[in-house]
């Protein structure tokens, strides 16, 4: 069985470019935002109504609320990923109460969505989206990596039958449907957006390759930097099989054991490979690099839950309530994942910068590399 805990010796450091030098070199030299403030925001709202309710169309969603804090006892947290290095912001709550809750901002609703399709008496082939805010504070702060999260977050109820990749290829298909009738929805709006550096538009359809696939491709390369290769072949891809170690020795990234499925086997190809899990990037040929906008899988049985745990030496979670939930059959088989509100918005309105389609803290530094490339972030 896979050595997980190798993954960690990996390129697998996260998010961000490490120094804000190494952003002054990668923003463009000539951007110039399409839209001004005002119709930035307009645009925005049009764009997150259209792409909510078609998901929710699409995929045969409802949209419910979303709890921004959890507590720690709960388990629901999203830990984003197995080696510890992203710790979600706590704190003690409830003034008079003889012991605090101890409670936690959520990193993502992951975990808690699964809980609350049973909440919501969710039968086979319906689901639940949130307009969910988190706050990641491990986060090295660029271009578009943030401390403040938006998603839609959905959640599918389905059947043991279901759990299959062209269960899961045929819904990220309907999510890419959506994002790209976004996409034709605001250049009519904005026949400018359409316009603007003669980049041309997102492809009708994804390809999807497996991880293994791509480091049959480029086997010398990190992992950031075989994407940005693939990217240049196929401008949007779905990279099945993220958290399960590759035949370099290494998973393609790091994923947290307790929600996505990255154990099970599956054939492709006449080949053998693992995982029922992945991720939606494309080039973004403004930042001129690789964006991510999704990260998706069906999600753990009671039985890969164990594998997954044992392989992360994680066993210690089988003590609480949301993976209870799970070894008791007390909530639903599932789908789900979250879509990047702002990385879409700033894909789709050709901005540069995350800060110019949502409000956050950004360091100086950061800010003034930005305003020297023309890019001014909302305060």
């Amino acid at each position: 069985m896979a050595d997980i805990t190798a993954g960690k010796k990996a390129d697998l450091a996260g998010p961000g470019i490490s120094t804000y030098e190494a952003v002054d070199k990668i923003l463009p030299s000539d951007y110039e935002s399409v839209l001004d403030r005002k119709e930035t925001q307009r645009a925005l709202f049009k764009l997150k109504r259209f792409i909510m309710d078609g998901l929710n169309k699409e995929l045969n969603l409802f949209t419910i609320e979303v709890p921004l804090i959890v507590t720690v006892e709960s388990g629901v947290n999203d830990m984003l990923d197995r080696d510890g290095s992203r710790t979600p912001v706590g704190f003690p709550c409830g003034l008079g109460l003889e012991k605090r809750m101890d409670c936690q901002i959520v990193q993502a609703a992951t975990k808690w969505k699964r809980l609350a399709l049973k909440q919501f008496n969710c039968t086979v082939g319906e689901g639940i989206n949130t307009d969910m805010r988190a706050v990641r504070k491990d986060y090295f702060l660029d271009h578009d990596h943030s401390s403040y999260v938006d998603q839609w977050d959905w959640e599918k109820a389905i059947t043991a039958k279901d759990r299959n990749l062209d269960y899961l290829k045929t819904t990220v298909k309907g999510i890419w449907k959506v994002i790209k009738g976004a996409e034709k929805m605001i250049h009519k709006e904005y026949p400018e957006l359409r316009k603007y550096g003669g980049h041309p538009p997102l492809p009708e359809e994804l390809k999807f390759l497996h991880a293994e696939e791509i480091l049959e491709m480029f086997p010398d390369l990190p992992r950031k930097q075989r994407e940005t290769q693939i990217l240049q072949k196929y401008p949007a891809v779905f990279i099945i099989g993220i958290g399960w170690v590759l035949n370099d020795g290494y998973p393609h990234e790091m994923r947290a054991a307790d929600y996505d499925d990255w154990v099970t086997p599956v054939k492709e190809g006449g080949k053998q490979f693992h995982g029922l899990n992945g991720d939606i990037l494309v080039w973004n040929p403004i930042t001129k690099r690789r964006h991510e906008l999704s990260s998706m899988g069906i999600r753990v049985t009671k039985e890969t839950l164990v594998e997954q745990l044992k392989l992360s030496n994680q066993m210690d979670k089988l003590e609480l309530p949301y993976h209870k939930a799970i070894m008791n059959d007390l909530v639903p088989l599932s789908i789900g994942g979250g879509i990047g509100q702002s990385r879409t918005m700033m894909l789709l309105l050709k901005k540069a910068h995350l800060g110019e389609v949502s409000v956050t803290v950004w360091p100086k530094q950061l800010k003034d590399i930005g305003a020297k490339h023309n890019i001014h972030v909302l305060e």
